[in-house]
């Protein structure tokens, strides 16, 4: 299970990432490299991205 800070650090991060989408001049670009930082996390984790996209 997580820890307090772990789980605090991971908020952080999720909101860093939408301010991140949200003033970007390219929103599309933003969610796309944002995507690409989430799949390498999951993968060194050991999660296959393969299925996820819509």
């Amino acid at each position: 299970m997580p820890s307090d800070k772990e789980m605090i650090n991971n908020l952080i991060d999720n909101y860093t990432s939408l301010q991140r989408i949200k003033t970007a001049q390219d929103t599309q670009k933003e969610i796309d490299y944002q995507l690409k930082i989430l799949k390498a996390k999951l993968e060194s984790f050991g999660i296959a991205t393969t299925d996820l996209d819509l």
